[in-house]
């Protein structure tokens, strides 16, 4: 088979094991498991955990000790069995216990995936640059297609769901031991553990600019996976007032629209980064948060539905004006030795403490609006708009960067 298309099916795969669960498993443990919010947003803060320091630990063992495809595999096998035992646990301490376990197996797999991509396309003479977008993209494509799978066999509030997940994972897992080897690297160039997580880059929060930007970040990380968690919820939630909507027969299809505006929004940034500077571009991104959540405070599946779409689309300028804008600007702004490290540095703040953070406190906040097991979803989505809104009016003042145009059109040309 062609190598392109290998790595195209590993990377729908390889979504497709995320999107099987992520969007809809908020709604499986509120619905069906009757977790509390904080118990579901603690679950789903176990990302974040991993993504502290799995993906450096694994990086380094892929760098170092065994081949990269293999570490991919049994990743995803290991995760795969978790998945599966997953599904038949109800129990909030067990779950969380696998959820977590499961989280360490998978979030390293996302940055794997890339390297033996990486790895395939240079070994066949084949431009990194301009054939792993076109790649990558079918990995945005799986996710949705589970979205629309779990949705269609009404899996949503099931266990099945994780089944699903697992099933992918472990085909993926077998799949990746035939990807063309990546050994590890024969050379003191190999990565330390410093490095990868990103420590070799605390050196930036001696620049006040970039310690207010990775400040900012580790905030605005917090937002990135709170509709992930409850959007399902809140859309169940109208069962009773709009039974027979689109959204409430199919959430995850509706949710779905938010993954096909990101794939189009990212084509909009060399544009968006050349004509207004990094600086704006993030601070469109911080506001459409506020939009994001303020329109889902407004809207319905039924006459409001057209607002919870507008809040759809606007999501693909929340989550990627903010996550490849910061990362070029991170990318620049660093010196080229420790360059590796600040980006590490940018995920440990944003995926990592942001996102566990992100988990804990939304769920604190869902409870806090929760009386006799009626959500109060307007107050619960005005809050998260209103805590993007203090970012959004807080970012220009203390945020101190010049646009420079011709700086620009270069981040534009590297990116």
């Amino acid at each position: 088979m062609n190598i392109k298309l290998r790595l195209t099916l590993m990377n729908f795969l390889q979504f497709f094991v995320w999107g099987s669960w992520l969007i809809s498993f908020g709604g499986y443990m509120i619905a069906t498991l009757k977790f509390s919010g904080v118990e579901v947003g603690s679950i789903f803060a176990t990302m974040g955990i991993a993504s502290l320091f799995m993906p450096a630990f694994l990086g380094i063992i892929a760098d170092r000790f065994i081949n990269a495809e293999k570490v991919l595999g049994i990743c995803h096998i290991i995760g795969a069995l978790l998945l599966f035992v997953a599904a038949k646990v109800e129990s909030y301490p067990t779950l969380y216990i696998i959820m977590l376990f499961n989280s360490m197996a998978y979030m390293p797999t996302i940055a794997l995936a890339n390297t033996v991509s990486y790895n395939a396309l240079e070994k066949n003479g084949i431009n990194i640059i301009k054939a792993f977008p076109p790649i990558r993209v079918w990995g945005t494509v799986g996710f949705i297609f589970a979205m629309w799978m779990v949705d269609f066999l009404g899996w949503t509030k099931s266990p099945m769901q994780l089944y699903v997940s697992a099933g992918a994972a472990l085909i993926l897992g077998l799949y990746a031991f035939t990807m063309p080897k990546r050994p590890p690297i024969k050379s003191t160039d190999a990565r330390s553990f410093s490095s990868s997580v990103g420590l070799d880059a605390f050196v930036l929060f001696r620049k006040k600019k970039m310690a207010i930007f990775f400040i900012f970040a580790m905030f605005l990380g917090a937002a990135l996976q709170i509709t992930n968690l409850f959007g399902g919820t809140f859309l169940d939630d109208f069962k009773t007032i709009y039974p027979d909507t689109f959204g409430v027969k199919h959430p995850n299809l509706l949710l779905s629209v938010s993954q096909i505006s990101e794939t189009l929004f990212i084509l909009t940034i060399p544009f968006f980064l050349n004509k207004f500077g990094i600086k704006k571009v993030m601070l469109f991104s911080i506001f459409a948060w506020v939009l994001r959540f303020g329109l889902f405070g407004l809207g319905n599946p039924g006459s409001g539905l057209y607002l919870l779409v507008m809040s759809m689309i606007i999501y693909g300028m929340a989550f990627d004006f903010f996550n490849i804008s910061g990362s070029l600007f991170v990318e620049r702004e660093a010196d080229l030795n420790i360059r590796a490290s600040a980006q590490g540095l940018f995920m440990l703040m944003t995926n990592g403490l942001g996102a566990f953070f992100g988990g804990i406190l939304s769920g604190w906040v869902v409870d806090h609006f929760t009386q006799n097991g009626i959500r109060n979803w307007e107050h619960i989505w005005f809050t998260f708009a209103a805590y993007a809104l203090i970012l959004g009016v807080t970012f220009p003042f203390v945020f101190k960067y010049k646009h420079d145009t011709a700086e620009e059109k270069a981040v534009n040309n590297h990116f």
